[in-house]
């Protein structure tokens, strides 16, 4: 503060990469903050708002094992993450591999593999990828054959659904299918495509009663024809 008036010093989250490690762990307020961030791509400061920078890209850690004294995040800020993926034990080699580099007593120097500029182009690209109607229709299908199993044929998944995925569950499909389309260097997408990232786009969307498996129940619903 100088002579009466406050400077606003930018935390963290002014960045173009930014890791919530164990995003559990933090307070509902630090969770809606950054997850306002994520939706809106802006910060507000008191009567200041101030845009993110372009990438603006979020990856969060939990540990699913450890609850006690964590903040669960609650379904509809969930819902704003494009991807959950689930991480096993490492292999031997890789974890010999980590336990080498944590006994070496100077960790390395990262280097920049890709630019700023390179990472805007690129989502550029991926915006002009083709998607047939075809494809938007089976996207569609998956969707809704989260919300009503009942009218594709699966009436046994009725009881174990308790919610199924938002709209947000098809745009990200759509978006995380051109980007895998992408990076197999095709200017188009296709049914495999959809299937490679529809568990980890849809596992955190759908609502399951304690008897249900997601993965036996995402697979039961890309059993629909394309």
């Amino acid at each position: 503060m100088k002579d009466g008036e406050f400077n606003i010093k930018k935390g963290p989250v002014f960045a173009n990469f930014v890791l919530a490690d164990e995003i559990n762990r933090a307070p509902a307020k630090v969770q809606s903050a950054l997850l306002e961030a994520m939706q809106e791509k802006q910060v507000t400061i008191g009567d200041t708002t101030f845009p993110l920078q372009r990438p603006f890209l979020v990856m969060a850690t939990q540990n699913p094992v450890d609850q006690e004294g964590t903040y669960p995040l609650p379904e509809a800020q969930m819902d704003r993450f494009m991807l959950k993926t689930v991480i096993d034990y490492p292999t031997i080699a890789d974890e010999q591999f980590i336990m080498r580099a944590n006994l070496k007593k100077d960790f390395p120097e990262p280097n920049a593999v890709v630019s700023i500029d390179q990472i805007l182009r690129a989502q550029e690209a991926v915006e002009i990828v083709y998607m047939d109607e075809k494809i938007e229709k089976y996207i569609l299908d998956i969707i809704f054959a989260t919300r009503y199993p009942e009218n594709y044929g699966l009436h046994d998944l009725k009881p174990l659904i308790s919610f199924g995925a938002s709209p947000r569950g098809s745009i990200n499909l759509a978006k995380a299918a051109k980007c895998y389309a992408f990076i197999k260097r095709r200017g188009y997408v296709v049914p495999e495509d959809v299937r490679a990232v529809v568990l980890d786009v849809l596992r955190h969307r759908i609502g399951i009663t304690y008897e249900a498996r997601q993965k036996t129940l995402l697979l039961k619903i890309l059993s629909i024809k394309s």
